[in-house]
């Protein structure tokens, strides 16, 4: 699904859905990261647009001292957060999980003191699917 996208990291898993979307929160929480927004695709096109579609869930995940120093760079990069989190099952079964690559999503702002953020943030989502795969 994400795997040749050229701004994102990607992991398949192995699990049910379910319990992928509970080790990437716990995933993330290790690396610092709270969950802010959980968007629940499935759930949302379904009552909205009256379709079916495969699990699909988007978590809005933030590190608030990383997003503070960042801020404190920059207070436009609030439009730039949270970082989010896909968890999709595919048509077969499968489980993915990918999250936007830092580097990708804040190239835009071009500012070299912001790097060092991003290449923390980079890390951090890095590990958190790494430690997904088994």
């Amino acid at each position: 699904m994400f795997e040749n996208s050229q701004y994102s990291l990607s992991r398949r898993v192995k699990g049910s859905f379910a319990e992928v979307v509970e080790a990437t929160r716990a995933g993330l929480a290790t690396e610092g990261f709270g969950v802010l927004t959980e968007i629940d695709v499935k759930a949302t096109l379904a009552k909205k647009l009256d379709v079916t579609t495969r699990p699909y869930v988007i978590l809005g995940a933030c590190n608030p001292g990383l997003a503070h120093r960042a801020l404190q760079l920059d207070p436009a990069i609030g439009t730039l957060l949270p970082c989010n989190v896909v968890v999709a099952e595919d048509e077969s079964g499968n489980v993915e999980v990918a999250t936007i690559d830092p580097k990708a999503m804040f190239s835009v702002v071009n500012r070299a003191d912001v790097a060092p953020i991003v290449d923390d943030v980079r890390e951090r989502l890095t590990r958190v699917l790494d430690g997904l795969v088994r």
